[in-house]
């Protein structure tokens, strides 16, 4: 009974993982869409993108006071009631959740709106980046709300309403975005960057009325619920309880983005510091500004999409490792979290060498009318890797109830960052590449301090030769055969064919390095979807031998 209990729920991670990372994806590419068609629209540019990049960059530092931290918390709380059989008191935690987040959502998107205008003039000395906060605040509420709905679900381990409304909320900011800067063509570019931003509260308003209707045809059953000590609980205590998880979590979260917002203001104010000695008048160093800040957007941009894929496990990792210790199963914690860990170094690895190799073929393939900022771009790539690992890291951290570990170590890189931007910024020789400089020390300390922490609550059985020294060889191999293979493709092929030529040699290299290498185990595999049937097929195609079961 129990071998098939943890079969079942290693199947369940997996496929919520999958699930995951299909939305994420599916996201992603509807992000890069329509980032990619209105930055190219005639007027909107890199100092468009600036304009849409900071006002979204502040609306995010608000947004995760009142949301980013409660998907985990509520996911994490309704997972271990529902472990031992108390539904009454998963369902209670998630009403006490929604009235106080909904106050809170309330509060912050009418001090936005309200506060728009002085945040503009005297944070980021760019007073027209106010409209686009303005037609951003409303959306703060609903995202708050709609938080709480998919911290309830996924406490379930059910993926089906995040990944949904996630993906309708980016169709429909993709399509509206398109329409509504394409509208305000000819404007000025801060008056297309609001636009372009308007779409974002009208998709999250819509998405909010889907969850809403989910929530009312898929309610916990609590009919044969036990009693548990959650029920003596007053309203007051379970928000207590709330609030002791999400602070960490939210503070975590919170350092993350002030850590955009700092590169944001940062580089608005430093970028005009180093050029105020050329006689720019205030308008062009504005806008000059705007430009670098563009960039750093453009980049995170590429970045996010495979920083995307490894959240899913992420996600996924919170409940499924709070569920298992309710109870008392260290071992399918252990192994879930090394899965994952493993398997996040596995995606992050090649995404990494190939954007190093391919980045400027990848700008000009992309953004035709504006290509700057391949050096920034490599240098975001390497520290992709330590993100994409911290991501894991920090879900798995939630699940062990040791939320302010992330926050401690965020709070102390953002500190470091700070200090290395306004240094290297400020100075007209390194500019920009200053602000990549800074995010890569930033999470070196992210990575590092979560690692221990987590190797000591959770044993992660990482081996070096077959986890890691495996993967980066393999990524290494491609990335080389990447980059001979675009100069070769481009001595006779345009950059686009070429470079899409090459990413998909770099894919099928990786891949065929991976499998020879052998760095995923028998283990490994079985713990992907349908991966007995792959393994099948490996075996007989000679790549792997058959093992066979030991004689009892």
């Amino acid at each position: 009974m129990r071998g098939k209990r943890l079969k079942k729920t290693a199947n369940s991670f997996m496929k919520n993982v999958v699930i995951l990372i299909c939305s994420q994806l599916l996201i992603k590419v509807l992000g890069l869409i329509y980032k990619l068609v209105i930055t190219n629209i005639e007027g909107f540019g890199d100092t468009g993108l600036g304009y849409y990049s900071a006002g979204y960059q502040i609306y995010a530092l608000l947004l995760t006071l009142s949301s980013i931290g409660i998907p985990s918390v509520i996911s994490k709380l309704v997972s271990e009631r529902i472990a031992i059989g108390d539904t009454k008191g998963a369902q209670r935690i998630f009403r006490v959740a929604f009235k106080f987040f909904t106050t809170i959502g309330l509060v912050l998107s009418i001090g936005l709106f309200l506060g728009a205008d002085f945040i503009a003039t005297n944070i980021l000395n760019v007073p027209d980046v106010a409209y686009v906060m303005k037609v951003l605040s409303p959306a703060i509420l609903f995202v708050a709300m709609s938080a709480v709905y998919r911290g309830y679900f996924s406490g379930q381990q059910n993926m089906k309403p995040t990944s949904v409304s996630q993906t309708l909320e980016q169709f429909l900011n993709c399509v509206l975005s398109i329409t509504f800067v394409y509208a305000c063509i000819g404007k000025d570019p801060y008056i297309m960057a609001a636009a372009g931003n308007l779409s974002t509260t009208c998709a999250i308003v819509i998405t909010f009325i889907y969850l809403l209707m989910y929530y009312k045809h898929n309610k916990l059953n609590t009919k044969d619920s036990i009693e548990s000590p959650e029920r003596k609980k007053s309203d007051k205590q379970l928000l207590k309880t709330i609030l002791g998880i999400s602070i960490p979590i939210t503070v975590s979260s919170l350092i993350s983005v002030i850590s955009g917002v700092i590169d944001t203001a940062t580089v608005s104010n430093c970028i005009q510091i180093s050029l105020q000695n050329t006689g720019m008048a205030k308008e062009a160093l504005e806008e000059a500004a705007m430009s670098a800040t563009g960039i750093l957007s453009k980049v995170d941009t590429l970045v996010s999409f495979p920083l995307a894929i490894n959240l899913a496990f992420s996600t996924a990792l919170t409940p499924a490792i709070s569920e298992a210790l309710a109870i008392k199963d260290k071992k399918t914690a252990s192994r879930r979290l090394s899965f994952s860990f493993f398997a996040s170094l596995i995606i992050i690895l090649p995404c990494a060498l190939g954007f190093i190799a391919l980045a400027e073929p990848i700008l000009k393939m992309l953004y035709p009318t504006a290509y700057d900022g391949a050096g920034v771009f490599m240098i975001a790539s390497v520290s992709m890797i330590l993100t994409a690992l911290s991501q894991t890291l920090t879900g798995g951290l939630y699940g062990v109830n040791q939320s302010k570990i992330p926050a401690i170590a965020a709070g102390l890189g953002a500190v470091i960052k700070f200090v290395l931007n306004m240094i290297l910024i400020s100075n007209p020789n390194i500019g920009i590449y200053g602000a990549a400089i800074s995010s890569f020390v930033y999470q070196v300390i992210v990575f590092f301090i979560c690692y221990n922490v987590m190797n000591r609550c959770v044993n992660m059985h990482i081996k070096f030769k077959t986890h890691i020294l495996k993967p980066v060889v393999s990524a290494i191999g491609m990335g080389v055969i990447v980059f001979f293979g675009y100069r070769l493709f481009s001595s006779f092929l345009g950059n686009t064919v070429s470079t899409i030529i090459s990413i998909l040699l770099g894919a099928i290299t990786y891949c065929l390095l991976i499998l020879f290498t052998k760095a995923l185990t028998k283990e490994d595999i079985m713990m992907i979807p349908y991966g007995t049937k792959i393994y099948n097929i490996l075996v007989k195609l000679r790549i792997y031998k058959e093992e066979r079961e030991p004689l009892k």
